[in-house]
């Protein structure tokens, strides 16, 4: 089944020169990842969050520009990805559980959690429950597994049918379709979140960012950007410059958001 089983893509870059390999114990799996010591005084850790069908190789980038500002960075395969452990994607229900485990690994400061489509519907149910995360920057995120396999089901599948597929994959993946929900999250999470979707996603919609941006109880922003597709929205550099600006500000114990 492929909401549960997505495509492997396997790890095809090398190790970054600044980073050491790690094995990180999640729950119950062991996920294969990169940690970056912070370049000069250290100011706290970024954990990247890569999304479906996707690996720790996406961060090289975020690794070394945060490594650089002074962050330990942390990016490693989720479950069922790359070369990490675990036969299931459950879509943060048991992945919140394994980012909780690798926080508990991590030196004592701010703790910055970036993620994109999968990796920020999982930064997300784990800002709701963990009180060290500092902020979350989730960019294209679902608002909840039930609505965006739905969307995305093809055209000829009806109600009933998406119903009782959604039945087989709670019954193989142990988990509740409605339990992976950012959504539900979001009136709990209290710190600051900076949403960003691309105005052209078709994968995910725009509307699933502006529905958790009415839903966050915390300080928080919503950036839509423009000509933007899925998975796109970070290869714009004002959209770092307003990543870089807000965790600058939520560092500094500033206002953001609203």
């Amino acid at each position: 089944m492929v909401l549960l089983h997505p495509f492997k893509r396997p790890m095809m870059r090398a190790t970054p020169a600044s980073c050491e390999e790690r094995t990180f114990e999640g729950e119950n799996v062991k996920l294969k990842g990169w940690f970056a010591p912070a370049e000069g005084q250290r100011r706290g850790t970024l954990i990247y969050l890569h999304g479906i069908a996707d690996n720790r190789g996406s961060g090289a980038g975020v690794v070394e520009r945060f490594q650089k500002r002074g962050f330990d960075v942390i990016a490693y395969d989720s479950r069922a990805h790359g070369q990490s452990g675990g036969e299931v994607c459950s879509y943060g229900v048991f992945e919140k559980q394994d980012l909780h485990r690798v926080l508990d690994t991590v030196a004592p400061g701010p703790i910055v959690l970036l993620g994109g489509s999968l990796g920020a519907a999982v930064a997300l149910q784990e800002a709701a429950e963990d009180r060290r995360v500092s902020t979350v920057i989730a960019v294209d995120s679902f608002s909840d597994l039930r609505t965006v396999a739905t969307e995305r089901a093809p055209f000829f599948f009806t109600s009933g049918t998406i119903e009782k597929a959604f039945k087989v994959a709670e019954q193989r993946g142990h988990f509740q379709i409605d339990a992976a929900s950012p959504l539900s999250a979001a009136q709990s999470i209290k710190v600051p979140v900076l949403l960003i979707h691309g105005a052209e996603d078709r994968d995910t919609k725009p509307d699933h960012s502006r529905r958790l941006f009415a839903s966050l109880a915390g300080p928080k922003r919503l950036i839509i950007v423009p000509g933007a597709s899925h998975g796109k929205s970070l290869g714009e550099k004002f959209v770092w410059d307003e990543i870089d600006a807000w965790i600058e500000a939520v560092m500094n114990g500033q206002a953001v958001g609203e």
